[in-house]
């Protein structure tokens, strides 16, 4: 936007430079050619004076003396035709055609005083010529050269100092258009930075109030309503994070009335009747532990985005996990939960041990074990690979298994909030694990990428680029 405005701006100022530069030079001309004009008709008519006096006396020293004087002095020739003879000065040769042209109008009376404009670039004379006597009878004809030399020297230095004025005011002109379009154009860009900002970490800065009055009024309006926007997010995220952290407590409590309960029942409908309150019960705990879980996922990831979008030097501080070692430790944890669902999981062989990610530890192994959890659950009795690939771009932590997998519409869908794929409804979970992953690999710089594992099968893929490196999700390194 700011090239398209300031191209428009600096042809205009281009334009005008042009236009004043040709009426300056214009007028220079002009005005050069007049003075020349009447400096050399003057003196033209003062040798059709004396030429006339010799035309009546027939006497013509004079007249050669005075036309001598002239050549001498401007370097001009003269040409005078009289009745009984012709006199000449200079080196002008009436053989020309312009001069045979000048004494032919001169002859019938019509004299040409009038010069052409005078333009710096060119060579050669021009002539100017008059009759000698009256209008009723014409005695002889006169022929003076004009040499436009000088004039040109004259004029082509007003043009040299006319271009260097106009390019400096040119430049003058480009440096106050760009002033004034970056003057006009950055609070635009600043709002557009702001509203960049707002879609993807749910806060902005205040922004300064410059620029022409209506883009003042603008920022003004734009800070309420980001502020307002802000605040409304976070008492939404407060609030999910409130409400689950305080339903903890009842439902405990309501949770240790029905086990004391339990105990005091005898019958064995009433058993089984209260173990069902009891597992609905334990799925709000896993409901309300997900929401937490998520409600903290979110603001993690919030927390990234704002210190990615203000460049805040935090970011380039953050903890350094060894990704091989964090997996070896969940599969070590996860292996008790695997062989009792009958599955097996692997480890593959590190690449490259010494490879560090930034990432808190604590969140990595998070993300992992619920990576490990998720397979377990819905890829009973399969074989689960757990890996670590090192490569230029990224690193990728994958967690792959041979169970069913999902179509490529689930796929879209798996980070979906209480999404579950209707296969799984009858397996506990409370459909959060996939989105709490995505928002914790994204508040560490990472993505969550899940595919197809050939033949059959799931791949869910940790990548976190290398430093200095820009993730694509969906690649491999």
């Amino acid at each position: 936007m700011k090239a398209r405005v300031l191209g428009v701006l600096s042809v205009l100022s281009l334009l005008l430079v042009l236009v004043i530069s040709n009426v300056i030079l214009s007028s220079s001309s002009r005005e050069l050619t007049q003075e020349l004009q009447i400096n050399r008709v003057a003196s033209l008519n003062r040798i059709a004076s004396v030429a006339y006096d010799a035309a009546i006396d027939g006497d013509s020293a004079v007249l050669q003396r005075e036309m001598d004087t002239y050549s001498g002095l401007y370097g001009e020739g003269i040409l005078v035709r009289l009745q009984q003879e012709t006199l000449r000065s200079g080196v002008l040769d009436e053989n020309r055609r312009d001069v045979k042209d000048a004494l032919a109008r001169a002859s019938i009376n019509l004299g040409n005083a009038a010069l052409a404009p005078v333009t710096p670039f060119g060579s050669g004379t021009e002539v100017i010529s008059r009759s000698i006597g009256s209008a009723n009878q014409v005695l002889g004809e006169v022929v003076l050269e004009v040499n436009l030399d000088a004039a040109r020297q004259k004029l082509l230095y007003k043009w040299l100092v006319v271009g260097l004025a106009a390019a400096a005011f040119a430049a003058l002109l480009l440096l106050g258009a760009a002033r004034v379009t970056g003057w006009v154009l950055r609070p635009v860009h600043r709002l557009n930075e702001a509203v960049t900002e707002l879609k993807d970490t749910g806060r902005t800065a205040r922004l300064p109030e410059d620029g022409p009055p209506e883009l003042r009024e603008l920022s003004r309006s734009f800070t309420t309503m980001a502020e307002a926007v802000s605040e409304s997010l976070e008492s939404q995220r407060q609030l999910i994070a409130d409400a689950s952290h305080q339903l903890r407590n009842p439902v405990g409590a309501l949770r240790l009335r029905i086990d004391l309960l339990l105990l005091e029942l005898d019958r064995e409908r009433e058993r089984v009747a209260g173990a069902g309150v009891l597992a609905e019960l334990e799925r709000v705990e896993e409901i309300l532990d997900g929401v937490l879980r998520l409600a903290v996922a979110e603001h993690r990831a919030v927390e990234g985005s704002t210190r990615e979008a203000l460049n805040s030097p935090n970011a380039s501080q953050a903890p350094q996990a060894s990704p091989f070692a964090v997996l070896q430790e969940e599969v070590e944890r996860a292996q008790p939960a695997a062989q009792h669902a009958g599955s097996t999981i692997v480890l593959a062989a590190a690449e490259d041990p010494a490879v560090e990610i930034s990432c808190h530890p604590t969140e990595l192994a998070q993300m992992i074990g619920e990576l490990l959890t998720n397979a377990i659950k819905y890829a009973d009795g399969a074989i689960i690979t757990a890996s670590v690939h090192a490569g230029p771009r990224r690193t990728v932590i994958e967690v792959a298994d041979h169970g069913p997998g999902l179509s490529p519409e689930q796929l879209a869908a798996a980070t979906t909030r209480f999404w579950r794929a209707p296969g799984h409804t009858g397996i506990r979970g409370s459909g959060m694990g996939m989105t709490i992953v995505q928002k914790l690999a994204e508040a560490n710089g990472g993505h969550l990428v899940l595919g197809e594992r050939l033949p059959h099968g799931l791949s869910a893929r940790l990548e976190f680029p290398v430093e200095g490196m820009v993730p694509r999700p969906g690649t491999r390194p």
